[in-house]
C-alpha cells in the first residue's frame, strides 16, 4: 500500500491578502477547532487503516497562529494513529508572525520543515501585495528560519503589476545568498472573487502582461539552476534533498488525509479512489465531528476517467511525470495515441519506456499539453 500524507488545514489569517481565493477567516479564538481536528484524524485512521505516513503539513491560513503545543498535540496524535518515524513535517508561516520562541517550540515538538510566505523583499511591491511585512522582516525571519529548521522554503511571487527583471533579480539573489534550499515560485493570477479581481473590473492593473510574465519565468528558472537548484515541478526548485515530500504526494497521485475547514483529501478504498472536502467554515465542520465524529461533508467516488485524469494533471507537472501503465490501469485504457506521438515530436513531451513526462518547452504551454491529451 503506497504512503499517506497528512494535510492540516487552520483557516484563521491576521489579514486575508488581496489577492488569496482560499478558504480562510479573521483570526478569532476558537478553543473547539484543535479537538475537532483531533477526532477527524481518527476517522481519518477508520478509514485508511494502517498505513506509512510519508509527512504532515500544517496550511492554511496562517498556521503559524496556532502555538506549540497545539502543533505538537497534531503530531502526537498522527503518530500514536499511524506512526511518524523519519517523515516531513511541515508548517506555513508569514514573516510578520516572526517568532523566536514559537519556531524553536515548533521544532522542539517535531517540525523539521518551515514554508515562510517572503512573496518579495521590496517594500513597495509587499504594500501591492496587502502583506503585513517589509522587506527587512522578509529577510530578518529567513535567516531565523534557517537558523532553527533543518529544511526551509521560501514563497516568491512574480509578475505583479509594475515587477521589473531588475526587481526579480534582486528579490532571487537575496532567498540565494541567505541559502534557502528550496524556492516556490508563483505567478499572480487574478482569481474571482478576490479584492484583485473586484480591481480589475474598476480598471485597475494588477497583473504584467503575459509576455513580461513568461519572461520572469524563465529567468527565474535560469538563475535558479544555474544556482544548483533542481527545478522539480513547475513552480518548485530544490537543491538535493530539500524537495517538498509532501506536495510530491499530490503530485504523484498518492492518497492523503485532508481534516480543518473545507480540506480536500483522496483516500484509495477497495480499489477505488474517492475525493473528500470538510466542511467549510469552522462552526459547520466542528458541529459534524461533534455530532457525526467526522468533519468531512462529501465523499464523491472517482471515475476511472476521472481518477487517471487528476493523475495526468498533477504528474506531468513534476520531472518524473508519470506511468503509462498506472494511467492505463486507472482509465481502464490507454492515452490518446493520436495526441500523444505529435507532442512527442514537437519536443513537448518525452517518452522514456514507459514513463511520460514534460520538457522544458512543454511546461511553459502545460495546460494546453494536457488539454490536447484529454481530446476523445
Amino acid at each position: 500500500m503506497d504512503k499517506l500524507a497528512v494535510y492540516i488545514h487552520w483557516p484563521y489569517c491576521a489579514r486575508i491578502c488581496p489577492y488569496c481565493d482560499f478558504n480562510v477567516y479573521k483570526r478569532r479564538e476558537d478553543n473547539l477547532l484543535l479537538p475537532a481536528i483531533l477526532a477527524d484524524l481518527a476517522h481519518w485512521r477508520e478509514l485508511s487503516g494502517p498505513r506509512e505516513v510519508s509527512s504532515i503539513h500544517f496550511g492554511g491560513g496562517t498556521p503559524s497562529l496556532m502555538t506549540p503545543a497545539q502543533v505538537g498535540a497534531v503530531i502526537q496524535t498522527v503518530s500514536a494513529l499511524w506512526g511518524t518515524s523519519g517523515i516531513e513535517i511541515a508548517l506555513e508561516a508569514n514573516p510578520h508572525e516572526i517568532n523566536a520562541e514559537d519556531w524553536r517550540g515548533y521544532r522542539a515538538a517535531g517540525l523539521n520543515r518551515l514554508s515562510l510566505g517572503v512573496q518579495s523583499f521590496h517594500d513597495a511591491a509587499l504594500r501591492f501585495l496587502g502583506r503585513n511585512h517589509d522587506g527587512d522582516t522578509a529577510r530578518a525571519a529567513l535567516d531565523l528560519a534557517i537558523g532553527i529548521f533543518p529544511s526551509v522554503s521560501a514563497d516568491l511571487i512574480f509578475g505583479w503589476a509594475g515587477q521589473t527583471e531588475t526587481n526579480l533579480s534582486h528579490d532571487l539573489s537575496i532567498l540565494i545568498a541567505a541559502g534557502a534550499p528550496h524556492i516556490s515560485t508563483y505567478q499572480l493570477t487574478i482569481e474571482d472573487g478576490t479584492a484583485f479581481a473586484k480591481a480589475e473590473t474598476r480598471g485597475q492593473t494588477r497583473t504584467v502582461s503575459s509576455d513580461l510574465s513568461a519572461d520572469l519565468y524563465d529567468q527565474v528558472r535560469r538563475t535558479l539552476m544555474t544556482s544548483g537548484f533542481d527545478h522539480y515541478e513547475v513552480s518548485n526548485f530544490a537543491k538535493p534533498k530539500h524537495r517538498s515530500r509532501h506536495n510530491l504526494a499530490y503530485w504523484q497521485g498518492l492518497d492523503y488525509v485532508g481534516v480543518g475547514p473545507g480540506a480536500h483529501g483522496r483516500i484509495t478504498l477497495n480499489n477505488t479512489r474517492h475525493a473528500t472536502v470538510a466542511h467549510l467554515t469552522p462552526g459547520a465542520y466542528t458541529r459534524a465531528v461533534k455530532t457525526t465524529g467526522t468533519g468531512i461533508a462529501s465523499r464523491e467516488r472517482l471515475t476511472p476517467s476521472d481518477a487517471a485524469t487528476e493523475y495526468l494533471l498533477m504528474g506531468l507537472r513534476i520531472d518524473e511525470g508519470i506511468s503509462l501503465t498506472r494511467y492505463t490501469e486507472l482509465a481502464e485504457g490507454p492515452l490518446n495515441a493520436a495526441e500523444l506521438e505529435p507532442l512527442i515530436n514537437d519536443g513537448l513531451l518525452l517518452k522514456q519506456g514507459e514513463r511520460l513526462s514534460a520538457t522544458a518547452q512543454g511546461r511553459l504551454v502545460l495546460n494546453a499539453v494536457t488539454e490536447r491529451l484529454l481530446l476523445t
